[in-house]
């Protein structure tokens, strides 16, 4: 890598019509990814395209009047100091704020390169056109706005926002609840059977923590591949089936490691506090996200953890 006082205006130059070129993709692949989600913005990204362009072209003909047709390729990843951008592709879902952050952090870095560049060069013509970028890059901010007061209106930014909650909700709370749900009620029963029917604290924790690491693998797997998310938006397989694996298994460890204290009433008595306590988060869950009542809510799952719990000691105490 190479310090950015050493390079030549020619270089200057030829980094400038790069960055210019990549913002533009950059940019241009925002608009591709929330287009059909997020139309308002998109079209605020599709004008930002556009301005990069055209400073590409202000860049290039500077550069073709000074130095020829031939330009060197230059990158900003080739030059200390530039920050290393993840492409839009690697990014599994962007939201809407981390697309503005982007936005937001491009053009900062951009403007303070025109405006060390503009105080180096040493031709007139070149260190007027850096000069003037640098203010077009710095009121950028403000064009974002108008445009944002014209695409993103109250009624758009109010249906984005909320088509952002939805995927939210879809690609990571709900399969995080029903790996915590399953992973807290079904692994009651064989938990406290084991330890009513055997008396011994470690036999209950190996049961439960078999049964938890299991049913986390199935879950996780189950959920991975119930859809590819292509068509139910729910996003990576992948991404979900490790969310509702990890749950499963949290959601069924939670109340084995009161086991692992040797008196058997005692951990019990704290695993039985756990179970309350894992019930009353779900609840909370469900009441938070999901629209039910948090009456409701509570009811129903203590009406299933419940049943659970009764069947494990039942089957284990007979």
């Amino acid at each position: 890598m190479r310090d950015f006082s050493e390079l030549s205006e020619r270089e200057v130059l030829a980094l400038a019509i790069g960055a210019e070129e990549e913002d533009g993709r950059i940019y241009n692949d925002l608009v591709e990814r929330m287009r059909e989600e997020y139309p308002a913005t998109a079209k605020i990204f599709s004008a930002m395209a556009e301005e990069e362009t055209e400073h590409r072209h202000q860049l290039l003909d500077l550069y073709r009047e000074k130095f020829g047709d031939h330009i060197p390729l230059i990158r900003r990843q080739d030059i200390r100091g530039f920050l290393n951008r993840k492409p839009v592709w690697q990014m599994p879902k962007p939201s809407i704020e981390d697309v503005r952050k982007l936005a937001e952090g491009m053009e900062t870095e951009t403007q303070r390169f025109y405006r060390l560049a503009a105080s180096r060069a040493t031709d007139v013509s070149i260190r007027k056109l850096l000069g003037d970028l640098a203010e077009v890059e710095q009121s950028h901010e403000q064009r974002v706005d108008s445009l944002s007061e014209e695409n993103l209106t109250q009624k758009a930014r109010g249906s984005e926002d909320a088509t952002a909650k939805r995927m939210f909700l879809l690609q990571y709370i709900q399969p995080g609840l029903v790996g915590l749900m399953d992973g807290s009620v079904s692994t009651l029963a064989p938990i406290f059977a084991a330890a009513f029917s055997t008396g011994r604290p470690w036999s209950a924790f190996v049961v439960g923590l078999a049964a938890a690491i299991g049913a986390g693998i199935s879950m996780g797997f189950a959920e991975a591949l119930s859809d590819d998310g292509s068509l139910t938006g729910r996003g990576s397989p992948i991404y979900r089936g490790v969310i509702t694996g990890v749950m499963t298994a949290l959601g069924g460890l939670g109340h084995t490691l009161p086991f692992l204290i040797p008196n058997l009433w005692t951990a019990l008595s704290v695993a039985f506090v756990v179970v309350v306590v894992e019930l009353a988060v779900i609840s909370w869950v469900r009441w938070k996200y999901m629209d039910t009542s948090l009456l409701r809510a509570s009811l129903q799952v203590a009406l299933g953890g419940g049943l659970v719990f009764a069947t494990g000691v039942l089957i284990g105490a007979g």
